[in-house]
């Protein structure tokens, strides 16, 4: 006996599921997924919930100068839906759009990074204890993205070769970074807590990480294996909001940010300095030691020596780098 439902076809997934799955489906982060998701579903709304394949370019237009106009959002934001929307267009609707290529860029502001001196380094890392001093003192003492440190597992950490192996760093490229000889033996007192940590979840029948792309097939076992595991885990077992399996995650990067700012303002700093203010600094004091430029390009993943070349600003050099006259007086 055939029941109706049998016969009935399968319903299509929902728009946003769409893009959903084609962005797992390209291993863009969670963030971007969240990002894209959102201004896509504030497109849709803007325009009293009508589907895009009906709408165009004057749509695109429009609520790209709604965002810059009456939203009052930064140029970053406003690139960032116009890479949303061309992502929902190409890759989930298929749709050729192209004009939308040829939509002018918002102009960011070029600021240039807030630097802190060592003294200012040290009135910060002083004023920090336990899991966030030794997070502080990585980012200044690698050049590390934050989320790129909170992502280390413990197969990236070379204690012999006093190296760091950062994997699927911005650009999905891997590179490798020193490890600071007075951070190996905070370091390894802190995996041996972490390892009992993990004995612990293990025994409670969790102790399985997260694991990048289809590696949790091919290798069923690997997610409770030591190397495997993060070098920053949670403080409590969490539920993936992707797949749903509850399992401890790493630290969350708003807990370093607020731990920094706390003592960022505990050191009457006037500075607005955040935990990627570290990376900053970590730049522009190795050039300040006499480093070659192309070291602390490589040393900090830039795919283009110009993106480094702005430290030289900071620092005064090249073209400005002159005596005042007043100074001679």
């Amino acid at each position: 006996m055939q029941y109706p439902s049998e016969n009935l076809p399968a319903q299509e997934p929902k728009l946003l599921d769409q893009v959903r799955g084609k962005i797992r489906l390209k291993h863009y982060s969670i963030r971007t997924e969240q990002a894209y998701t959102d201004l896509i579903k504030r497109f849709i709304l803007h325009f009293g919930k009508k589907h895009p394949s009906n709408m165009g370019a004057a749509e695109v237009e429009q609520f790209l100068t709604h965002l810059a106009v009456n939203g009052k959002v930064s140029a970053s934001t406003q690139n960032q839906a116009k890479s949303a929307l061309l992502f929902l267009y190409k890759e989930v609707l298929a749709i050729e759009l192209p004009w939308l290529d040829n939509v002018e860029q918002a102009k960011t502001s070029k600021r240039l990074p807030v630097v802190l001196n060592r003294d200012e380094i040290q009135a910060i890392l002083s004023r920090l204890t336990g899991t966030h001093w030794l997070i502080a003192s990585l980012l200044y003492g690698t050049g590390m993205r934050i989320m790129e440190c909170l992502r280390l597992r413990i197969q990236d950490i070379d204690f012999k070769r006093r190296e760091i192996l950062i994997r699927d760093g911005k650009g999905f490229k891997d590179r490798v970074t020193m490890l600071p000889i007075t951070l190996i033996e905070p370091l390894q007192e802190h995996l041996l807590r972490v390892r009992k940590l993990h004995e612990s979840d293990t025994a409670q029948g969790f102790g399985a990480v997260y694991m990048p792309f289809a590696l949790e097939r091919k290798y069923p076992n690997a997610a409770k294996d030591w190397m495997w595991q993060y070098v920053f885990p949670a403080t409590k077992i969490s539920t993936d909001p992707r797949t749903q399996v509850a399992r401890r995650h790493h630290i969350q990067e708003q807990a370093i940010q607020r731990a920094v700012k706390q003592a960022v303002r505990d050191a009457d700093l006037t500075k607005p300095a955040t935990p990627h203010t570290f990376r900053h600094s970590f730049a522009t004091h190795l050039l300040e030691g006499g480093y070659d430029i192309r070291t602390v390009q490589e040393l900090l993943g830039h795919s283009d020596v110009s993106t480094t070349m702005i430290y030289t600003h900071v620092l005064n050099k090249g073209g400005r780098g002159v005596s005042s006259p007043l100074d001679h007086l």
